[in-house]
């Protein structure tokens, strides 16, 4: 739903209302009941129900239960195990050889 900015003249104040697109527009000031302007600001809104995400992009989710926030069991290998990444190349044969 958009949330709408009103100012009041008579009590010098500026809030914010959430309404509906369809809802008609603000017509007193919630302080002081004067008559309020609608004011022209940046586009704000608030996303609800699943799938949405406050900041735009969704983590990614892991079998640890952290939500995908920590790296580290991705990262580290087991104990006793050593990764394909870690192991050192073996040595190229040459093609010098000493015998001849």
């Amino acid at each position: 739903m958009p949330i709408y900015e009103y100012y009041c003249a008579a009590c010098d104040r500026s809030f914010e209302v959430i309404q509906k697109v369809s809802d008609p527009p603000q017509a007193d000031c919630e302080f002081c009941g004067a008559p309020v302007k609608k004011q022209l600001t940046a586009a704000a809104f608030h996303l609800k129900g699943g799938g949405w995400y406050k900041d735009g992009y969704a983590s990614v989710r892991s079998g640890n239960g952290d939500g995908g926030k920590s790296g580290a069991s991705d990262t580290k290998s087991s104990p006793g195990k050593e990764s394909g990444a870690s192991k050192a190349a073996p040595a190229p044969a040459s093609s010098n050889s000493s015998s001849g």
